[in-house]
């Protein structure tokens, strides 16, 4: 019985069509003739329309299949920050057949290895200022193909970019492709929702993360989902949506291919971090949708000059990726007179699991209501399902959940229970209305502005670093980042590592929100009677 549903707005149906498209490239094909004279992505203060964009994603396309050989089920990485070649290389890809891979422009070589590697991908298309990190590693990993981006690259528009490493030979310019590929033919794969769309890598309880493979069907269920729930907030060709989460995060990528099925626009913010660029972005855009996480709104709601922005048209801020806290959601209130609307979702649920109704005009401080053709059960100990206001494991079933781990059978076997729900390793409390709490997790896992940092990765590079004996991580709460990275180290016999060495190191092997913020030094760590180090002590 799914209780939350009488507490569902007006209008909202309990369920959705998860085959509304057969796949995101019919979607957008749709799309792109439905309304070819739409602005469909805005960046750099410059426009494309949704006609531009299907003709150089065509030519991508194109260029894939006639001169590198990509057919259906390949895997392509794709490695930028959020400018207009993201959407054109990614429509690309995935025209051409190609399953994408999700990677984080500011990865480290280790990291970057494992994730190639792991998803056994020979081409990637690449932003120059990350080609760096590839030239370290791309020996060691399937890579056959570069593409590389510069800053520019649509509209081409003349911007400084990154040089593309010399250590990478036989590169080719996706202004190439764009200008090779609009001369050759492209041929539709006829893709079903039964076809693989994204690896999205997340982190791994062992240290490595782990590919959740999302199908078309997952991804397009998931946009109906976010549509049906809030219907105000998707208007066709109303909306315009500020895209500063990053693309490769399959919240901000999810989000903004629901608004890309709606004819809406999209203002690109390649570098959250540059405020006056962000502001001149979206000063007098007419703002009505703007997803982000706790860190993004805090900030902003304390930039003087946030103050200058035009936010009367604004519907809906949705806060997801980590936990919404109330001060920032009252200072953005304040701000633009709309108050952070709560989501919850994970990578392997395409991400969207549940969201607050747009009629709550207030912060919940809860996740919302499970969303449309959506189950939740809350699982006890001994996988019994909780009593209404008990707390339990949050398991989901819906077609926005994913398929499964990527070669891992391991992490799937224990990630579904025996009838098919996936275990988030969250645990949650059901009110009588249906709203869902996360009250604690199940798993170690840390979030840092939205971003899981899994400890035993942390303990793992930590442990490495010369000097050190054995450490221990746990996160710690941050006003900024919801949580902080936090480490315990035990020193080795006679050495005198720093803190600025362990961080230096981990700044070599990790990406930046990973990297700790506070190191304690320890003479020993709390154990168990078998060993095994309790965390639980060090967070007191």
């Amino acid at each position: 019985m799914k209780h939350w549903v009488k507490t569902y707005d007006p209008g909202v149906p309990e369920e959705i069509n998860p085959d509304q498209y057969s796949s995101i490239v019919a979607l957008f094909e749709e799309t792109a003739e439905k309304y070819a004279g739409n602005v469909a992505y805005d960046c750099f203060g410059q426009q494309m329309t949704y006609a531009q964009i299907e003709a150089q994603s065509r030519a991508v396309a194109a260029y894939l299949q006639n001169k590198l050989g990509v057919e259906r089920g390949d895997r392509v990485a794709l490695m930028c920050p959020n400018i207009f070649a993201f959407p054109i290389a990614m429509l690309g890809i995935l025209r051409a057949g190609g399953v994408q891979v999700n990677v984080n422009p500011l990865y480290t070589p280790r990291e970057l290895e494992h994730q190639l590697n792991d998803a056994g991908a020979k081409k990637i298309v690449i932003f120059g200022g990350s080609t760096q990190v590839l030239a370290e590693i791309i020996g060691n990993t399937p890579i056959e193909t570069v593409i590389t981006i510069d800053l520019g690259d649509g509209p081409g528009l003349p911007i400084p970019t990154p040089p593309v490493d010399a250590r990478l030979s036989n590169t080719i310019k996706l202004a190439d492709v764009l200008a090779e590929g609009a001369q050759l033919e492209y041929r539709p794969v006829g893709l079903t929702g039964d076809d693989n769309l994204f690896f999205q890598y997340t982190g791994g309880t062992t240290g490595l993360s782990k590919g959740a493979v999302l199908t078309h069907r997952n991804v397009v269920a998931n946009l109906e989902q976010l549509k049906a729930f809030l219907p105000q907030a998707a208007v066709p060709e109303e909306e315009v949506v500020v895209a500063a989460l990053p693309l490769y995060h399959i919240f901000g990528l999810t989000v903004s291919l629901a608004y890309l099925s709606l004819g809406c626009r999209i203002i690109l913010i390649p570098n959250p971090r540059d405020i006056d660029a962000f502001h001149a972005a979206i000063k007098t855009a007419g703002v009505t949708v703007f997803p982000g996480v706790n860190t993004l709104f805090a900030g902003l709601a304390m930039h003087p000059g946030t103050k200058e922005v035009d936010f009367s048209k604004l519907k809906a801020s949705i806060g997801g990726g980590a936990a919404v806290i109330e001060t920032t959601s009252d200072n953005w209130k304040a701000l633009t007179g709309t108050h952070i609307t709560e989501g919850y979702g994970l990578s392997e649920t395409s991400p969207l699991l549940s969201v607050v109704p747009m009629s709550v005009s207030e912060f919940t401080g809860s996740c919302g209501l499970p969303v449309p053709s959506t189950d939740i059960k809350l699982l006890d100990d001994s996988d019994q399902e909780a009593a209404l206001g008990e707390r339990g494991e949050i398991c989901a079933k819906g077609p926005q959940v994913m398929t499964g781990y990527w070669n891992n059978d391991e992490a799937n076997s224990s990630s579904f229970t025996s009838d098919g729900y996936f275990r988030t390793g969250d645990i949650g409390v059901f009110d009588e209305a249906g709203y869902l709490r996360i009250v604690d997790r199940k798993k170690d896992m840390i979030i840092v502005s939205g971003f899981n940092v899994f400890p035993n990765e942390i303990e793992g590079v930590v442990t490495a670093c010369d000097g050190v004996a054995e450490c221990a991580c746990i996160g710690e709460p941050d006003e900024k980042t919801g949580e902080l990275v936090s480490v315990f180290v035990v020193k080795e016999a006679g050495s005198d590592v720093t803190e600025e060495q362990i961080v230096a190191h981990c700044r070599h092997e990790m990406t930046a929100y990973k990297t700790p913020r506070k190191i304690t030094f320890l003479d020993e760590l709390p154990k168990s009677n078998v060993g095994k180090i309790l965390r639980r002590e060090l967070r007191g």
